[in-house]
Order: structure tokens, then C-alpha cells, then sequence
């Protein structure tokens, strides 16, 4: 059986740090494979524990010496770069509050994430210096800037760190998550959540258990998310396992890189299974040492081909950056092929509640709401929203915390994801809020009204489908179609520039003309057949020059 790090209610990521590299101080900790592709390592990279230790113990050293301490806030746009996590762990060991950066994020988008976090520093890596420089240019709060290798250029912070020790409750990262407001709330984690959340996933067992001598474990994911930067790195951190940190996702070099690498465990998006069964078959699709896999949002009708073709099971889970102790299907016999993710444990307790908080009938779908327990129901839970106490109260009325997601529960117990409530568009793995769009497309002046929702997509889950009135004598052509999306584009990281657009004369509204969403189309209909409607995914790539601003 696994032995996780000693930790209590008190303990701080500094602690649980230093403690790994006294136990595992061989052990490998974190890795990346071989790649030309990417500007970084492209040699690979592996650094043990003991030696990781050093590392962030020099770094520690810098930033204290520039007066980096308790209640500071750092801004990090490091894309995966293994970096990320030493910086990460130097600052947290200081108490300073980590704020990592989507890569893919506009000008307009990072001078929100700085004016909202109101960062005190901004630690970038040299390809993407500019991009964050007209970000900056950009926000009110213009926090000084440094190349990550390069701290001792650094300033000293603006203002005085916290009085008072490091502790459980302290803030160790703001993630920023699509609400359905708009512009993405800020999410505060802090040392214990981040800790009880790796802790909780290392020792999950059955299908999904960790090994005593460690694991190897696969992360494609971007490290802005929970997923990459807290819930498998604070699983290995305690385990003495080693995370392997590929750039991202490509169906290309998946298997490659699992096999150079050694992995023993893989995370995913449902988006991955397709790509991956879509390669032909080869004698290699075996060839392997991974033991199981984690992820969400597998295809019902894919999820018993791929275990039955590459070897290990799919587990499905449930979490979000609010609170990442995952529920997870991880008890044979498993349901494969309905959407489960397991049942409410110790420390998880699930209700499925109507509109109005009340318990809806076995089998029946309600929104999915969760607490800890009657007596600390927010135990182990984010701290709340960033400058938003309204949006946590709403978020935990009646004492539990409402998720979003509709699900239905079995007579057994088992959870079955059913939709999302929210006005929320789930596209390989990315939360894109439609409110957000909405308001940049509302800006155009060629715009009248819109509606952003989600329509099905075979590859990605969900793709954004934007539903325009233009104003008068503005033409419905094609043309008009790409200068709202290159409109969208130029605004907002390129998975949120509609994937469709769609010309109407009118758009259904209630009284006060709120728009009726579920009224724009007759119901069975696909949106994408429509008439008046351009398909623009193509076009939405990743475009470094544009994205540098």
C-alpha cells in the first residue's frame, strides 16, 4: 500500500515539500520528454527530489532576499514548463500566492487576470515576454516584470508582506475558472485545499490505487488548471512519484512520449480517446506500462473500445477547481459506457436537488450539490471567490455548495453526469463562459443582439455557436461571418471565437427581453444544419504571433 507524506490540518506546501525530499531524496520528481517541437528542453529533462530540493531552496533564497513573502501575489506565464512548479513551490514555501497565466489568453485577457489579482510580480519565460508586456500594457495594474531565470534583475514588491507564519489557510494559488457572468471568477486555493486534494486522489485505491515505490505519471494537461498544477502534482509530490509534463496534448506523439517516458499513469479529456482510437492499429497499441488512466468526458460508446484496444481502464472522475477531491469510478464492476463517476464517500456527501433545493426522486436528473460534512461542510473546499463574497454565498446557500452540473443518482448510489446547468461551453477540456462572448460580440457595431451557446461537436465535445442579429442593411454573407470572428479572435484566446455563426432576423425574448435560449431552436433541430449558418472552425488555431499581441 502507498505511503502519503505525513500531513494534518496544519500542515503547509513548504512542509509537505520538504518532508518529500527528506523521504524520496533519489526519486525521480519531475520530467519532461524529448521534443524539437517546443523552445524548451527539447533534449527531455528529469531532476530527482534531493535535487529539486536545491533548487527550490536557491530560489526561495532570491525571492525572500527581494522581500517576497507572506500575502504577495506572483503572476506566471511559464506555459508546462517544469519551472513552473519549482517557482511554484519556492513561493508558496515563502507564503506568496501563486497566479498562473493561460498561454493562449489575448492582451485584454491577461490585463484582466493582473488588474483582478492585482499581482505584485510577473514571471514570464523569453518567448512570451511580449505577449505578457501588451497585457500589461494593457491593465491598470501594471505589476514589474522578469524573465523567470532571471530574478535577480526583480524589484521589491510594492508593499509589505503579511505579518504572521505560513499556515493551512494561507493562499497558495488564485486559478481563474468561466462563470456565467462573464469575465472568469478567481478562485482561491489554499495550502490545505491544495494538499487535501492530492492527499485525497493518492489514496483513492482499487482500480485507481498508487504503488509504494512510486508511480509515473503522464500529465498533458495545461498547468493553469487544477487538474495539472494541483491534483496530480500534490499526488506525486506525496507519494514520491514523478510527474512527467509534456507541452501539451497531440495525437502524434501521445504514445511516443508514454512509452519514453515510462508512464505507469495517464490523465486525459474525453477529446483524447477519439483522436487516439482514430490512429490505425498497430502491434505497439499494447506496448506500454501504463496501469490506468484519469480523466473526464469519455464518449459512452468509445469508453469499452479503448480499454478493450490499448489495455487499462478509463477511470471517470467529478471535481472542479472549487473543490478537486474527486468523486471517481474507480470500483469494479463499473458501469462503463454511462457517464458514471463513481458514488459519495467519506468526506464527499452528494444530494441531487431541484431548482429549489429539494431532493429529487432516484434516477430523476437534479443539480449535482456537495459539502464535506454537517459539521465543517466547506472543509477541504476553495476559499472562496476573488473580491466576490455575493458569488460564494450563492455558490454554498442552504450549506452545501451548488456545482452547476446536473447528474441523476442510482438506487446504488452511482452518479451519472447528465449536462451542465450553467451557461457554460465545455470544448476539449476548456470552461468557456457564452457570457463572455456574448459581450464581445455585442460590442461590434455591426452586431444588433446575440446568443452564445453550445452545440455538439464529434471531435470536442461541445464548439461555441454564436446566434446574430446584425443591424440593419449589414449583409449576411461569409464575409461578415469572418469579421466577427477575426473580431473575437483579436478579444479573446482562440477556443472561445465561435466555431459557427449563425445570421437570424429575430431572437426570442421575454418581456423585459431577456433572450430565451432554449427557444432559438425548434426542439431536434441542429443548429449547425441551418440555414444562414458559416462554419468557422477551421480557422481557430493557435496563432503565436497573434497571441504575442
Amino acid at each position: 500500500m502507498v505511503q502519503v507524506i505525513e500531513a494534518d490540518q496544519s500542515s503547509t506546501i513548504g512542509e509537505i515539500f520538504q518532508r518529500a525530499v527528506d523521504a524520496y531524496a533519489d526519486r525521480p520528481f519531475l520530467a519532461v520528454p524529448t521534443g524539437r517541437h517546443r523552445p524548451y528542453h527539447q533534449d527531455g529533462y528529469e531532476i530527482d527530489y534531493a535535487s529539486a530540493g536545491r533548487a527550490v531552496g536557491a530560489l526561495c533564497d532570491i525571492y525572500r532576499s527581494k522581500g517576497y513573502g507572506h500575502g504577495h501575489r506572483v503572476a506566471m506565464l511559464l506555459d508546462n514548463r517544469p519551472e513552473h512548479f519549482l517557482h511554484k513551490l519556492a513561493l508558496n514555501g515563502l507564503g506568496v500566492s501563486c497566479v498562473p497565466i493561460n498561454p493562449d489568453y489575448r492582451p485584454s485577457e491577461i490585463a484582466y487576470l493582473l488588474d483582478s489579482s492585482k499581482a505584485d510580480l510577473a514571471i514570464v519565460s523569453p518567448d512570451r515576454l511580449d505577449q505578457l508586456m501588451a497585457g500589461r500594457s494593457a491593465a491598470a495594474h501594471k505589476p514589474p516584470v522578469t524573465l523567470f531565470d532571471a530574478l535577480a534583475e526583480a524589484p521589491a514588491p510594492r508593499r509589505p508582506m503579511r505579518a504572521g507564519p505560513v499556515s493551512a489557510s494561507s493562499e497558495a494559488s488564485i486559478l481563474y475558472t468561466s462563470g456565467t457572468t462573464g469575465r472568469p471568477k478567481g478562485c482561491i486555493l489554499s495550502h490545505g485545499y491544495e494538499i487535501a486534494s492530492g492527499r485525497w486522489y493518492a489514496t483513492r485505491g482499487h482500480l485507481a490505487a498508487f504503488r509504494a515505490d512510486g508511480e509515473r505519471l503522464y500529465n498533458p494537461l495545461p498547468v493553469y488548471h487544477v487538474n495539472s498544477s494541483v491534483v496530480s502534482f500534490q499526488a506525486i509530490l506525496q507519494t514520491g512519484s514523478c510527474q512527467i509534463q509534456p507541452d501539451r496534448f497531440h495525437p502524434d506523439r501521445w504514445w511516443d512520449e508514454v512509452r519514453q517516458t515510462r508512464a505507469t499513469i495517464v490523465h486525459y479529456l474525453g477529446v483524447i480517446v477519439p483522436l487516439l482510437l482514430g490512429r490505425p492499429q498497430t502491434p505497439d497499441d499494447r506496448n506500454h506500462s501504463v496501469r490506468f488512466a484519469i480523466g473526464a468526458g469519455v464518449e459512452p460508446q468509445l469508453h469499452a473500445l479503448f480499454e478493450a484496444r490499448f489495455g487499462f481502464p478509463l477511470i471517470e472522475v467529478w471535481g472542479m477547481t472549487e473543490m478537486v477531491r474527486v468523486l471517481l469510478d474507480n470500483v469494479e464492476p463499473r458501469p462503463v459506457g454511462t457517464r458514471s463517476f463513481g458514488r459519495p464517500v467519506p468526506g464527499i456527501e452528494v444530494r441531487v436537488v431541484d431548482d429549489e433545493d429539494r431532493d429529487v426522486a432516484t434516477g430523476s436528473p437534479g443539480e449535482l450539490v456537495i459539502r464535506h460534512s454537517q459539521a465543517t461542510p466547506r472543509r477541504d473546499f476553495f476559499s472562496g471567490y476573488l473580491d466576490d463574497d455575493q458569488a460564494t454565498a450563492q455558490a454554498w446557500r442552504s450549506g452545501w455548495f451548488h456545482t452547476g452540473d446536473t447528474v441523476r443518482q442510482d438506487p446504488d448510489g452511482t452518479l451519472h453526469f447528465v449536462d451542465r446547468k450553467k451557461n457554460i461551453i465545455r470544448r476539449s477540456g476548456e470552461n468557456i463562459a457564452a457570457a463572455e462572448i456574448e459581450a464581445v460580440l455585442q460590442a461590434h457595431p455591426l452586431v444588433k443582439q446575440v446568443a452564445v451557446l453550445a452545440v455538439p461537436d464529434e471531435i470536442r465535445e461541445e464548439e461555441v455557436f454564436a446566434s446574430i442579429v446584425l443591424h440593419d442593411a449589414v449583409p449576411d454573407t461569409s464575409e461578415t461571418a469572418d469579421r466577427l470572428f477575426d473580431h473575437c479572435f483579436a478579444e479573446l484566446a482562440y477556443f472561445k471565437a465561435p466555431g459557427w455563426i449563425q445570421f437570424v432576423a429575430t431572437l426570442p425574448t421575454t418581456g423585459t427581453q431577456k433572450i430565451q435560449k432554449h427557444q432559438i431552436f425548434p426542439q431536434g433541430t441542429d443548429p449547425r444544419c441551418l440555414p444562414g449558418t458559416f462554419d468557422l472552425r477551421a480557422r481557430k488555431k493557435r496563432d503565436r504571433s497573434i497571441s504575442h499581441g
